[in-house]
């Protein structure tokens, strides 16, 4: 697979990541600290590393083996968050997990279900995955709008599932099949806006 692919609408973009995008990631990370902290994953071990050059080779390496799929999102040609998809598998589960932070500047532009929506189209028909999940702290309200709109189904809770702010998290799953959006996921949330 190229590195160099994007995915776009209008003026939402995903493309894979880059070794030098690490400086501009870690402005946004770093100069959101109190908008991320409660949503981010920490290390229960010891300190959470913002060695973001570090992290961007890893999501490489998940690319490479075929596990994951790093993204930025951009929103005029701009670096404004990342999405990342982990955990894919393919053969009988056929499915991946959807994970995602947007600058807090440009949040409820629309930006983030549009960049969510790309992806999962991307991964049903390019891929070829069957499902599509997403888990949320269920006090996320912005990043469960964003589910919402997408049409993805809740699923249960995973018990303290991913360690945070100090703790174990319990988030809500929610999840989508492929052939519950056979137009595409894109196109669903277009048309509910024009509802």
């Amino acid at each position: 697979m190229s590195n160099y692919f994007a995915l776009s609408h209008g003026a939402v973009s995903l493309r894979i990541i880059k070794p030098r995008d690490a400086k501009t990631i870690e402005r946004l990370v770093l100069s959101n600290r109190e908008w991320l902290r409660p949503w981010e994953a920490t290390n229960p071990h010891g300190p959470t590393s913002f060695d973001f050059r570090n992290q961007i080779r890893g999501l490489l390496r998940q690319m490479d083996d075929h596990s994951g799929l790093p993204f930025v999102i951009l929103y005029e040609d701009e670096i404004v968050g990342q999405l990342n998809v982990a955990n894919i598998l393919h053969g009988s589960v056929s499915s991946c997990v959807i994970g995602y932070w947007i600058d807090p500047d440009v949040a409820g532009l629309g930006i983030t279900p549009i960049a969510v929506a790309l992806a999962m189209d991307y991964l049903f028909n390019i891929v070829g995955l069957h499902r599509v999940e997403i888990d949320i702290r269920p006090e996320n309200k912005a990043s469960i709008r964003v589910v919402e709109k997408l049409g993805m189904r809740l699923e249960g809770v995973k018990k303290g599932y991913i360690h945070i702010n100090n703790d174990w998290r319990d988030h809500n799953i929610y999840a989508l099949l492929s052939n519950e959006v056979s137009d595409g996921v894109l196109n669903r949330l277009l048309k509910s806006r024009h509802k």
